[in-house]
């Protein structure tokens, strides 16, 4: 069984300038997600795709394969995530290399635990499933906004946090990791299809980095955990 792990890092980024690029506890944000690509265990096939030759490099130096530079019309604003995965499929399918799953792994949510893609393998051969989201747990109390705003739960009888258990907790997907089977991508054309499981990371792991406050947060948790590591 072969996982193509695919980290994919665009040049441009409107929210933050050059976002993939910019230091964060002493690396460019995408290393991070490299190091803990190729850390794992599971012996996945850790691909960049980027349109930026600078990117392209840093990736090389880092240790991932950069086997082609994205084309322009899956680099643009529009673009989806999807048509990226299935670019570097096909790209690997005509090396007669086609994997048999894929894992995404967004650089924008780096802070990921030691182990935590071995274990999202783990389960995923496991479950048997044909694909895993990663979610980080939420407290239920939410509510719908409008003319009268309504409860996702029952006022009457709000749980305490300590009772709370895994079917009441509520589920975020941040889009930290997904793996999936190909053929979910070239029949459905999108990461999640097919039979799903939940695949629940730490709380720590909840970061997706839109502002740069996001970016300050990451720096603080990045930190904490390259000295608990070390």
């Amino acid at each position: 069984m072969t996982t193509l792990c695919l980290i994919p890092a665009r040049g441009g980024s409107k929210g933050i300038p050059g976002k993939n690029l910019r230091e964060v506890a002493g690396k460019p944000l995408i290393v991070w997600t490299i190091e803990q690509a190729l850390e794992a265990e599971s012996n996945l096939d850790v691909v960049v795709s980027t349109d930026s030759e600078e990117i392209a490099e840093i990736a090389r130096q880092q240790g991932a394969d950069v086997p082609f530079l994205r084309p322009c019309e899956f680099a643009t604003d529009t673009a989806t995530s999807e048509s990226v995965v299935e670019h570097a499929i096909a790209f690997r399918t005509e090396q007669g290399r086609r994997p048999d799953q894929v894992m995404l792994l967004q650089a924008t949510s780096p802070v990921r635990m030691r182990g935590t893609l071995d274990r999202a393998m783990v389960e995923f051969t496991d479950k048997g499933v044909d694909t895993l989201v990663g979610v980080v747990p939420r407290t239920p109390f939410y509510w719908e906004d409008g003319p009268e705003p309504r409860a996702q739960y029952d006022v009457m009888a709000r749980p305490r946090r300590q009772d709370l258990t895994r079917s009441t907790y509520r589920y975020f997907e941040n889009g930290s990791l997904y793996v999936t089977r190909t053929e979910i991508y070239e029949t459905q054309h999108n990461r999640i299809g097919g039979r799903v499981a939940l695949f629940i990371l730490d709380e720590a792991e909840g970061i997706d980095i839109d502002t740069l406050h996001d970016l300050a947060v990451a720096e603080e948790r990045l930190r904490e955990l390259k000295e608990s590591f070390s």
